[in-house]
Formats: structure tokens, C-alpha cells, sequence
């Protein structure tokens, strides 16, 4: 892992940290209107996915498989949506996130539809816990 690597100052603010994959930080947007998660590629200076070498590539994939496995199987959505748009915070983040019928933006993107929903702590942690159980994450 490069050393200057560090979270964008945004990510910081809007997330919680469940752990470390091989690349990837995998983080919880702390909006509980959704079952929100992002991976973001430990590697200083990516903004795209082409900016990462081909084994990195192959392992985001990886993570991305992993981790949207374990969200479904948690969350029992409707919907998975994967993205990597990046076009507010410029460090490359991928959003997993489990959607319903039944959520308030259905069928549109979660952006900016509500204003988000803190966690009660208790729920955020057995969130956390059940990530790091199904992800195998110390």
C-alpha cells in the first residue's frame, strides 16, 4: 500500500469505516435511508478505474463481487446498483447499494432525493458487524 495514500476528506465525513479488503477500504455512507457501502482503492491518485494496473483492476472486481454478495445476502434487496462516478469527490470509490421497491427514491438514484438519515449507533454497529462476519474482515 502507498504510503501518501489517504481518504479523501469528503469520504471521511460522510461515512463510517467497517475495514480493509487486500485493496479496497470499505466504508458505510451514513445515510440509513439506503444500505449504502462504498470500496475505495487504496492506491494515491486514482480517479478511474483505468488508473489502476490490471491485478489491481481484477481485484476490485473481486472486492466488488465480495462485498455486493454480502450486502444482498444481509439486506435481501430488490436491487443492487454498482457505480464508480466520482464526479463530486475526485478519489476513484465505488458505490454498492441495496435498493427496494419500497425506498423513497425508487426508481430514480439515491442523490439527493432526502436529506440523509443518521444511524441510531446500535444499528450502524450490528450493520458493521454483519459486513465484517459475512466479508471475513477482522
Amino acid at each position: 500500500m502507498p504510503s501518501s495514500w489517504s481518504l479523501h476528506h469528503q469520504l471521511a465525513k460522510d461515512t463510517l469505516e467497517v475495514g480493509d479488503l487486500p485493496l479496497s477500504r470499505l466504508l458505510i455512507i451514513k445515510d440509513s435511508n439506503y444500505p449504502w457501502l462504498l470500496l475505495v482503492p487504496r492506491r494515491d491518485g486514482a480517479s478511474d478505474i483505468i488508473d489502476l494496473n490490471e491485478v489491481e483492476q481484477a481485484q476490485l472486481t473481486t472486492e466488488i463481487n465480495r462485498v455486493s454478495k454480502a450486502l444482498k445476502e444481509i439486506t435481501r434487496p430488490d436491487k443492487l446498483n454498482v457505480a464508480a462516478l466520482g464526479n463530486v469527490v475526485p478519489q476513484l470509490h465505488v458505490h454498492i447499494i441495496a435498493r427496494r421497491i419500497s425506498d423513497a427514491a425508487w426508481p430514480r438514484p439515491v442523490w439527493g432525493l432526502l436529506p440523509p438519515a443518521p444511524y441510531d449507533p446500535a444499528e450502524a454497529a450490528r450493520f458493521t458487524q454483519a459486513l465484517r462476519d459475512k466479508i471475513w474482515i477482522a
